[in-house]
Parts: C-alpha cells; structure tokens; sequence
C-alpha cells in the first residue's frame, strides 16, 4: 500500500517549548478574545488596573514583552506615551495599530535609556526568557527614581506546571508547548533580584474567576451555547488569592 503521508521534508516543523516563532504561527489569535491568547486578555487587564493615571506630562510606559499591545486599551486615558518591547514582529505590527510605539529587542537588552520610564511592565513574559534575571536588571534599570514596576507570571512550584502546563495547555485553543515549566519564576527569589536593583516589590496571587473561565470553556466547546454563556461576562476578571503558588501579580517602586 502507498504510504500517504507526506514526506518527512513536508512536514511542518515541531518546535521545542517556548520557542518565539510560534507566536508568528499563532498570529491571527491575539485580538480574538476567546482565541488562544484570552487568558493574556484578562492578565492584560488585571495589570492595568495596577497602574496609576500619569504624573506628569510626557510620562513613558515601557511594555517589556508587549506581544500584540493587549495592554494598550486598557491604559487608554492613563496619559502614558507607550512603548512596547518584543522579539516578534508579527506581533509588534498589530501593536503599533493600537497606538503603541513598537521596539524590536530582547527585553534582557532594551536600547532605551537608563531612568527612562514612569512605569515599566512586565507581563508574562520573565517565565519565558532563560535569564529572567537580566530582564529584571533591565526593567530596573529603565526606571526612573520613583517609577513603578508592575508585572505577573508564573511561579517555579509543582503545583503551577501541573495547573499550566499539564492542564492548561490541554485546555481547547491554548497552544501546547508554549511555556517550558524550567524558566518558572520564584516568586521569593524576584523579589530578592528586584530589591538587589532598588525596586522593592510586593507580590500577590491572582487567578480568574471561575464561573467566567467555565464560560469561556464552553464558548470554545460549544459554540451554540455562546449567547448563553456570554452573559456571565466575555472576559473573566482576575481576582486575587491567598496563594503565589501559581500565578502572581507584583507591584513595586524603585527608591531614589
């Protein structure tokens, strides 16, 4: 019998955890609030809500990791001139279509100034990036005496690569391989970095609500069932939690 399937050189290629180049395969899912990037929607929000309006005229938020520009609506009227920070282009285009001033670069090599920055985030993006350490010097660095660093992520726990990994991404729509559960973060272990770069930062668990995260499921499952479970809300709010040891919101200021 003929073998029908295509040649190994056919093939597309499977890529290893966390490798960038998926977010260009998945790059039509950004803005589609149930698509693969929802969660990224709700976080989007949740860290927004950390961010005070502007002090001053001119105040810089730098976005490290800004994918797409998700955090952009949600800063709307704050009077930040935004600039975003991420390697994928792709990304980076959608972005500057939601008014944010796109900067192709490693976050753990930002080329702005030093003490640029009001407010620097940092969202979801230390648990992919094998030095998280130097993207946290480097969000230090670009904050100015008295700017806030606001960022979330996932924590280094067995319980947080089971609810992220083992599950999570056995959830419909979310890509599997997209974290690699080694580049977890301790959430003592920011804080101590942090306070070596004079950002004393606080930390918080957040999660989202669960009656939103089983809406959102059956929207995805059942797309008949979207009228009805869309009025519990099309985006499930984050909310906090006793534990950090999953997912983690921090706040802090830098002194000087």
């Amino acid at each position: 019998m003929r073998d029908r399937l295509a040649p190994p050189s056919h093939r597309p290629p499977v890529l290893p955890p966390n490798d960038p180049r998926q977010y260009d395969d998945l790059a039509g899912e950004w803005w589609r609030p149930d698509g693969a990037f929802a969660m990224l929607h709700w976080l989007a929000e949740a860290r927004a809500a950390l961010v005070p309006p502007a002090r001053r005229p001119g105040a810089l938020l730098v976005d490290l990791g800004c994918g797409a520009g998700l955090l952009a609506p949600h800063l709307a009227g704050k009077g930040y001139r935004h600039v975003g920070v991420d390697l994928t282009r792709s990304a980076l285009e959608q972005a500057a279509t939601h008014g944010v001033t796109a900067v192709n670069a490693d976050v753990t090599a930002v080329p702005l100034a030093d003490g640029c920055a009001d407010v620097v985030a940092a969202g979801e993006v230390l648990e992919h990036v094998p030095e998280w350490r130097r993207a946290v010097a480097e969000a230090c660095r670009l904050l100015r005496p008295g700017g806030l660093l606001v960022l979330d992520t996932l924590n280094a726990t067995v319980l947080s690569r089971l609810v992220a990994v083992r599950i999570g991404e056995r959830l419909p729509a979310v890509p599997r391989g997209i974290h690699d559960p080694r580049l977890f973060v301790d959430d003592r272990e920011l804080v101590r970095e942090c306070a070596r770069h004079d950002v004393a930062l606080r930390v918080r668990g957040i999660r989202p609500q669960v009656a939103g995260v089983a809406a959102w499921l059956l929207r995805r499952s059942v797309p008949a069932l979207a009228p009805i479970t869309s009025r519990v809300g099309r985006r499930p709010r984050m909310v906090p939690t006793r534990s950090t040891a999953v997912l983690y919101q921090g706040r802090g200021v830098r002194r000087g």
